[in-house]
């Protein structure tokens, strides 16, 4: 039996998708990220091959075939009456350059990641012709919208979409009918409380009395166990005591990161807590560079207990495929 999946990782970012293939005992084989100091933390945490650069110029023949190709990936419209008359419109498009991926290297498990609002993307075409191209090549087609607070006990308002294929060569009866079981809803035990810090943090994370927002904030900000956003010209709380969905544009200027009341004043989440709303534990390590740049790596990262549970689930389906396999080589041998 096959005790060691690999993984090949496009899209990288800091390794939210790698971190829960690992948790589950998949081996990461190499992984690709464009941004410069997405790789700095990425290398600060995983020692195996990571391509710094664009995708787009990366020699697939260059890299390890691999089990499962995973991509969190940009979102681009297509011209989808382009693409059916046979037109280039392939140039330039991420999605089609995972094809090429796919295409090269057969792997076993085809894992997507994007926001939710893929599935509505250019009136739905975009999202009709993932499906079309993945079916198309013999895979099997499955998606759901997860949200982390639902699915990944962290108390983070994050809803994404997953899309997980199976290569139906493995085992064609198999397949046949086959429909993957996501996991299921589970209950929240996290608290806002169990995340943040209870101490006092570096003075750049508070807003004093100097700050012209500042009287806003006293008069909104009452509550220690809720979230609060700045919005520039009101603060708004958050009534689900869960954080709002962190966004990558939360290292510019800082208006987008949220706030929080604490016994030594009103503050915005350092990046620390902001990777722990993302799943992340506190042996992840954190590089000394800009905390912009980590804001923005935790905005754009994906919720790593999510992850997990996903990478348990598709284990699941691979140890089933491999001992049907075996039990079927066994009975006619």
């Amino acid at each position: 039996m096959n005790t060691s999946y690999t993984v090949g990782s496009l899209y990288a970012g800091v390794g939210g998708i790698c971190k829960g293939f690992q948790n589950n005992g998949f081996e990461l084989s190499w992984a690709n990220e464009f941004d410069k100091n997405a790789c700095k933390t990425y290398r600060e945490n995983f020692k195996h091959n990571l391509v710094e650069g664009d995708v787009m110029q990366l020699d697939i023949t260059s890299l390890d075939k691999i089990d499962v190709l995973t991509a969190g990936f940009p979102c681009q419209p297509f011209s989808v009456a382009g693409y059916r008359q046979g037109f280039d419109d392939k140039r330039g498009n991420h999605f089609f350059k995972i094809l090429d991926f796919v295409d090269e290297m057969r792997p076993k498990v085809l894992f997507l990641e994007n926001v939710k609002n893929l599935i509505g993307h250019d009136k739905g075409r975009t999202f009709n012709v993932i499906k079309e191209l993945i079916e198309k090549r013999n895979y099997s087609f499955d998606a759901k919208v997860l949200n982390t607070k639902d699915y990944g006990n962290v108390p983070h308002n994050r809803e994404r979409i997953f899309i997980i294929a199976f290569d139906k060569e493995l085992d064609t009866s198999f397949f046949k009918d086959f429909k993957f079981s996501f996991p299921e809803k589970e209950g929240l035990s996290q608290t806002i409380q169990d995340i943040v810090i209870n101490e006092k943090v570096e003075d750049k994370y508070y807003y004093g009395e100097d700050k012209y927002m500042y009287p806003m904030l006293k008069e909104t900000m009452r509550r220690d166990d809720t979230i609060y956003q700045f919005r520039r010209q009101y603060v708004r709380e958050n009534k689900s005591n869960v954080c709002p969905t962190l966004t990558a544009n939360m290292g510019t200027g800082g208006h987008n990161v949220p706030l929080i009341k604490t016994p030594y004043g009103f503050r915005k989440l350092t990046p620390r807590e902001c990777f722990r709303f993302q799943g992340f534990d506190d042996n992840y390590i954190l590089p000394e560079i800009a905390i912009s740049h980590l804001y923005k790596q935790a905005g754009n990262s994906v919720s790593v207990p999510v992850i997990s549970r996903l990478a348990e689930h598709i284990l699941q389906v691979l140890s089933s495929v491999e001992k049907k396999t075996l039990g079927n080589f066994l009975e006619t041998a």
